[in-house]
This record gives C-alpha cells, structure tokens and sequence, in this order.
C-alpha cells in the first residue's frame, strides 16, 4: 500500500534572528534556515502524531503562536493525503486560511487570497488575479493540493521568498527534514528552559532598530543623561511641592538607572 505524502513548514516574513526567539516558545525542536527574505522552520520530528490533532491543526496553531506579538506575518504550509492548504497569521489580525482537496477544488475561506496578497504587499491586480486563478475549479489531470500549493510558493518568490533546495511542498516529513539540515544557515532551535528562551528573545531585541539605545554607549550616554536630569529636577519639584514633576523626575531617574543596569547585565552575558 502506497503511503501519501504528510508534512508541512513555517514561512516568517523577517530574518532568522528575529524568528528564532518566538520559535523557541513552541517547545518543539526546528530546524531553521533563511529563504531569501523569509526564514522558513522545518520540525525534526512529527509531533502531530502523538498530538491527537491534525498537520493543519498543528501548523496553524504554530503559526498562530509565533505570529503573537511580532509585526511580521508566518505563513503555515500543510499537506497530507494529496490535501492541501495554508493558513496565515500576523499578530493580532485575524487568521486566513485557504485548503485544496486532493483533486485541487479549492475549500478554503473568501477572501484568502486577497488578505494574503494585501498583507504581503504583492500586486493588488496581477499577483492577485494569479493568486484566485488557484482557488477555481480545475478539470487538469494531475493537479491535486500539493501542485497548489506549490503554485501559491512560486508567487511567492515575488515577495522574496527563495526556499532552500529540497523544501517544497508535498515532499514527505522525512524528506523534508534532510533537506533542510543541509540548507545553507541551517540551525536547530530548541526548548531550553525560560533561562535560554528570554536570553533569546533579548539577543533579538538588542538586534532590532532599537538595540543601539538599549545597549552600548548610545545606551550608556542615554541612561547617564537621564539620571543626570532626574537629580535636579526631582530638587526643583520638592522645592515646589509638585506632586506632578516629582513624578516626571521619578520615572527619569527610573528610566536612567534601568538602562545602565541592563546594559551592564547584557554585557555580563
């Protein structure tokens, strides 16, 4: 008896830096690699199996839980038994989810693709007029859910997703996992503890646009600025029994010395 094909991956619209704190809160062991602009996240294991719910389910579901709090959208990929489909969630917008059986009729939601295409700034008119050629009936022999979706990955390459060699959609969970240990920048993320995980989430943090105020000696002149005005003004308001800027003053001081100690604590690690 022939097996059918069953796995899926996770596409992040940002860099491996940045999808590698939220991945690690999965607690699910990953490999991950950059594609192109995106990063894409392969699970070692299959752990849909012993989960009780389906491959759509679980990736979904992950998808959902990365997406939280980030400004960037995940896009989940699934496939199982010539089934198909894809779900995509962005923070706190709503999750779109779009499905092809295995003769390639389209069961997803209205709407899909033209949320998806909206929020990765594809073309509002041509992508877009592709993108809903996939979701019609299609009487071709041969076209079933995985040659769908592979479709939907080949527009993506105008939004800048460039998978590895050997990630592609309908290949088995194993297949899959080979391929992407071997992709260029591979690496495995895993559930460590909180410990590791908030280390990762600030190595993350002081990486953003906001790392130079965070932590270094924009940071340090910064935060020595603060507490230097805090002094004075927090004089100036007992003096004049100001409950107001004694307040301002309070949250200077605070802001001040918090910065010193967190750039000293970063660089301890």
């Amino acid at each position: 008896m022939s097996r059918t094909p069953t796995g899926g991956m996770l596409l992040c619209r940002t860099e491996p830096l940045a999808a590698r704190s939220p991945a690690h809160l999965l607690r699910v062991r990953l490999l991950l690699a950059p594609a192109g602009t995106w990063t894409v996240l392969v699970p070692e294991a299959k752990p849909w199996l012993d989960s009780g719910v389906s491959v759509s389910e679980a990736f979904s579901a992950w998808a959902s839980a990365i997406s939280a709090g980030t400004s960037w959208p995940v896009l989940a990929l699934w496939w199982e038994g010539g089934r198909a489909g894809f779900s995509l969630a962005g923070g706190l917008r709503r999750t779109v989810a779009q499905e092809w059986d295995a003769a390639g009729g389209p069961a997803g939601e209205a709407g899909a693709m033209r949320t998806l295409a909206a929020r990765l700034g594809l073309d509002p008119v041509l992508d877009l007029e592709e993108l809903e050629r996939l979701t019609r009936p299609d009487t071709e022999p041969g076209v079933d859910g995985g040659a769908r979706l592979r479709g939907l990955v080949a527009l993506l390459t105008r939004a800048g997703l460039a998978l590895p060699p050997g990630l592609a959609p309908g290949e088995p969970a194993d297949r899959l996992r080979g391929a992407a240990r071997v992709a260029p920048g591979a690496e495995t993320v895993e559930w460590s503890g909180w410990p590791d995980a908030v280390r990762a989430e600030l190595d993350a943090v002081d990486a953003g646009p906001l790392g130079p105020w965070l932590r270094g000696p924009k940071a340090r002149r910064l935060g020595a600025a603060q507490v230097a005005a805090a002094a004075p003004l927090l004089l100036w308001a007992a003096r004049r029994r100001s409950p107001g800027w004694a307040a301002a003053g309070a949250l200077l001081l605070a802001q001040g010395t918090l910065s010193l100690a967190y750039d000293r604590a970063r660089a301890r690690d």
